[in-house]
C-alpha cells in the first residue's frame, strides 16, 4: 500500500512539474508564471479561463469576488456596495499611511479614469482602506483628494473592512519593521473592475499602466448590455 501511494505522489509531481513547465513556456505575454499555471490546471479541470486581456487578468467562469459590504464614505455618509450599483467600479484596497504602493497605483487608477474621456463618467474610482484606525473620513477626505476629485475614500468598522476585503479576497495584515516606531499595513495590491451588479469584471496587476487599464476598461465598458 506504502509503494503504491509513493507512485501516486510521484506521479502527481512529474504532472505538476510538466504543468509548470507548459505554463513557463506557454504563457501569454505580460502574464506571470503562476498565473499561466493556474489557467493550465483550470483547463485540465474543465474551467474556462482565458489568457489575460491588454492590462487585466480575466476571471474564470465559476469564480466571483466581490459582493456586499458596508462601509462610510469620506464625508460620513454610510454606504453600501448598493450606492455605486448600476455603473461601474475601479477599486483599490490601501492605506493612507503607505510609503510607496498605494500613491503609485492611485495614482495609476486617477490617470487610467482621466484617460477615458467622457466614458469616465460611468466608473466611480474607490480607494477602500485596510487600516480602519488610522483611517478615519477625515483622514480619507485629505488622502483622496490629492489623486482625483472623484475618487470616494471608503472606511468602517474593522469588522465592516474585513468583511469587504473577504469579498474581494484582499490579504492585509499588521506589520512593524525593525527599528520603526509605528506599523505599516502589507496587503495584495491588486486593481479591481467591477460591473454594474458588484462582481469583479477584470483585475489589474500592480504597475500596470495606465493606458493598458483605460484600454481593458472601455473594452468591459463597450460590452455592457443596455
Amino acid at each position: 500500500m506504502l509503494r503504491i501511494v509513493r507512485y501516486v505522489a510521484l506521479a502527481l509531481l512529474v504532472l505538476l512539474g510538466g504543468l509548470w513547465g507548459l505554463a513557463w513556456m506557454g504563457r501569454a505575454p505580460g502574464e506571470g508564471v503562476a498565473e499561466a499555471f493556474v489557467r493550465r490546471l483550470a483547463g485540465i479541470a474543465g474551467a474556462d479561463m482565458p489568457a489575460p486581456s491588454a492590462g487585466g487578468v480575466q476571471m474564470p467562469q465559476g469564480m466571483a469576488l466581490g459582493g456586499a459590504y458596508a462601509l462610510t464614505d469620506q464625508s460620513g455618509r454610510a454606504v453600501t456596495e448598493r450606492d455605486y450599483a448600476g455603473g461601474f467600479s475601479l477599486i483599490y484596497f490601501g492605506f493612507t499611511f503607505c510609503p510607496d504602493v498605494c500613491p503609485t497605483e492611485l495614482g495609476a487608477m486617477a490617470a487610467a479614469v482621466d484617460l477615458l474621456g467622457a466614458d469616465a463618467a460611468r466608473v466611480t474610482p474607490i480607494f477602500i482602506t485596510i487600516d480602519p484606525d488610522r483611517d478615519r473620513p477625515e483622514q480619507l477626505a485629505d488622502y483622496v483628494a490629492r489623486f482625483h476629485p472623484r475618487l470616494v475614500g471608503l472606511t468602517g468598522t474593522t469588522e465592516q473592512v474585513a468583511q469587504a476585503a473577504r469579498a474581494f479576497r484582499v490579504y492585509y495584515a499588521k506589520v512593524t519593521p525593525a527599528n520603526a516606531t509605528d506599523y505599516l499595513m502589507d496587503h495584495s495590491s491588486f486593481i479591481y473592475l467591477t460591473g454594474p451588479d458588484g462582481r469583479v469584471r477584470s483585475l489589474f496587476r500592480p504597475q500596470t499602466s495606465p493606458e493598458d487599464m483605460a484600454r481593458a476598461i472601455r473594452g468591459q465598458l463597450g460590452g455592457r448590455a443596455g
